[in-house]
């Protein structure tokens, strides 16, 4: 299964992918999350941030990054000196992979699979066909996989600005235009740290190399 057949050919905005995602059924995710959960931010954003998927909180509002984790990753963005308003934030996997369980069945998010992540490459695709932005942000490990490909390992590399690798098979699938790409920490990350003050600080460090770039 794939996204690829619910992608319209010719798109000529991101507002029309998010009205062709609402729609999509390229993997079995969909059957259980509330609604698709796009990309927003400004069509010609210079950074783009990508996560993992949406959360409990996304999947209900439909917006990416609206639950803990992005008002996380709201202040790490400010306080690295990024335009927050200027940036692209979307996720790697569109739709909420959880397991429900407890009292009032609490939604437990679960981690996309390698099938999943490919099955919506092709939405990730075309947004970056649209937005071809000077600095993409991969942030955590299932982000900088789908990427990067599935040997890229965030805690080998992280903080380090690199040209975008297009000879690789998966990554050559993202437009050559695309500039430069960093891995980081998903913010949620922050939030399960044992010191939570040194993870948001590693955080803020490697966004200000984003920053500086630009």
């Amino acid at each position: 299964m794939s996204a690829e057949e619910f992608v319209p050919a010719g798109a000529g905005s991101i507002d029309d992918l998010r009205a062709a995602a609402a729609k999509c059924q390229g993997c079995h995710l969909y059957e259980d999350a509330t609604q698709t959960v796009f990309g927003a931010g400004p069509p010609h954003a210079r950074v783009v941030l990508v996560g993992e998927q949406p959360g409990d909180i996304e999947d209900r509002r439909g917006a990416p990054f609206v639950g803990p984790a992005g008002k996380v990753l709201d202040r790490a963005v400010v306080e690295a000196g990024l335009d927050r308003a200027g940036a692209y934030v979307t996720n790697a996997v569109k739709h909420f992979k959880f397991r429900s369980t407890g009292p009032g069945r609490r939604r437990i998010h679960q981690t996309p699979d390698r099938a999943e992540i490919v099955a919506c490459r092709p939405w990730l695709v075309a947004e970056f066909g649209l937005l071809r932005p000077e600095v993409v942000v991969a942030l955590g490990a299932t982000a900088a996989k789908a990427l990067l490909g599935p040997s890229f390992r965030v805690t080998r590399q992280r903080g380090v600005l690199m040209p975008w690798p297009d000879s690789a098979a998966e990554p050559a699938d993202f437009p050559s235009s695309t500039g430069q790409i960093l891995a980081t920490i998903h913010p949620s990350a922050v939030l399960r740290a044992d010191d939570r003050d040194e993870a948001f600080a590693g955080l803020v460090t490697d966004l200000r190399v984003v920053a500086d770039a630009l």
